[in-house]
């Protein structure tokens, strides 16, 4: 853990930051009050053990209880800290931190605190960032998902989002994960298995799923690229390969921090036309 008086002194922080911090000073004690993020934990700490000394004579093995509290304190005051400001990065001017449940708030930080890794740590600041933003956008049950998530898993997952585009909702099309392009990202049967156990995705190997319902015209989007699609049919069945997101997948996808592929761009746009659709992009007018 570093060393001095705060992690971080944010100076003039926005109205949304500083009702963030606020919230989360409220739900989990010792933040923030008001305007900067100050360690506590470890001068209460060594306050009670210096209290509890002048009191009693206390054990070795007490002592080395008391150093291991300590110590253990200290790292999760640095953990909310460090996540507390890296989410404050990510705050939009107006986002709505007041609308936050403070239910929510403890939940968070109870998961979230014992995250040490700067990467994984990121990502939990996403997710407050996202919540703040708008709140309701990340349920208890995708937070309690995260805390169980390892690196491995968090970078399988931002790997696997290259494959998504924008159909209404978020749909990753996954045509045949023996492929080169998406084995060469890692995604395959063994993968795609493993992000559907730990409730990321659903996989269906045998029928894959599909969306109806569809006319002649359809737009959909791939990272904000947009193609135009003509179905030879008036009304249509539209294929989504083999995967769909769960409901805590949806939540994570748009800030796991995935980027897109132009190979895989053209991989997809070809696959279409061996189906028979006509595709076309939208052009701009020039004002």
């Amino acid at each position: 853990m570093s060393e001095g008086n705060g992690l971080v002194n944010f100076g003039g922080l926005s109205k949304p930051a500083t009702v963030l911090i606020e919230k989360i000073s409220d739900a989990v004690g010792g933040i923030a009050k008001p305007w900067h993020i100050r360690r506590v934990a470890q001068a209460e700490a060594d306050a009670s053990i210096i209290q509890a000394n002048a009191l009693m004579q206390v054990s070795e093995i007490q002592q080395r209880a008391l150093v291991r509290m300590v110590q253990e304190e200290g790292q999760k005051q640095e953990n909310i800290e460090n996540i507390t400001a890296k989410a404050i990065t990510h705050l939009a001017e107006d986002a709505q931190p007041d609308n936050i449940e403070k239910d929510w708030l403890t939940h968070f930080f109870d998961r979230s605190r014992l995250v040490s890794d700067d990467e994984m740590q990121s990502l939990w600041a996403n997710v407050l960032a996202g919540q703040a933003n708008k709140p309701g956008s990340f349920t208890k049950r995708t937070v309690e998902l995260v805390a169980t998530l390892d690196k491995a898993d968090a970078q399988l997952f931002t790997k696997f989002c290259t494959f998504a585009w924008m159909i209404g909702e978020l749909c990753p099309l996954i045509f045949d994960e023996q492929n080169d392009i998406y084995q060469s990202m890692g995604i395959n049967f063994s993968t795609l298995t493993h992000l559907d156990d730990i409730g990321l995705i659903s996989f269906n190997n045998i029928s894959g799923f599909e969306k109806r319902g569809f006319g002649k015209y359809v737009t959909i989007f791939y990272y904000g690229r947009a193609i135009n699609i003509e179905f030879p049919e008036d009304s249509n069945v539209f294929p989504l390969g083999k995967i769909l997101l769960t409901r805590a997948g949806q939540e994570l996808a748009p800030i796991c921090g995935s980027t897109p592929s132009d190979d895989y761009f053209s991989y997809v746009l070809t696959e279409w036309h061996k189906r028979g659709y006509i595709l076309s992009s939208p052009i701009k007018a020039r004002s």
